[in-house]
């Protein structure tokens, strides 16, 4: 898990207060979902502040699902940080895309037919194109 501090022009020096929350990335076929917060008019990636007893992983499971009726199962804490920008959205993005450039070479390694060694290839080949789009 990456730690970031980001701290806006109307930082003093020290908080008040803060509060836990917790946010779902969700990517997919690209596309990152995310909710139309109606007060603000903002769309903002869906999330909200953790609930007494309650566990990370199930604020942000809960959270998806209030805000955008979809259920997610959690995988890892990617970052903690003060304030989310598309920049740090962008990069948790490559670095997905990065893991999965990496798996693909172990199995065009190990495949054990040229059939899967081909759609493998034709896979990376377009994660590829995706990365240099980034």
């Amino acid at each position: 898990m990456k730690i970031i501090d980001i701290v806006g022009d109307n930082y003093l020096g020290k908080w008040n207060k803060t509060r836990t929350a917790c946010r779902g990335i969700v990517i997919e076929n690209p596309e990152i979902l995310l909710s139309y917060e109606s007060v603000t008019g903002q769309w903002m990636i869906p999330g909200g502040g953790l609930e007494e007893n309650e566990s990370e992983a199930d604020c942000c499971i809960r959270e998806v699902a209030e805000e955008t009726g979809i259920l997610v199962n959690t995988s890892e804490c990617l970052l903690e940080l003060e304030k989310l920008t598309l920049e740090v959205v962008r990069k948790i993005e490559i670095d997905k895309l990065q893991k999965r450039k990496q798996e693909l070479i172990k199995e065009i390694q190990s495949a054990d037919t040229e059939e899967k060694r081909r759609l493998l290839e034709e896979e990376l080949n377009d994660l590829i194109i995706k990365l240099a789009k980034r």
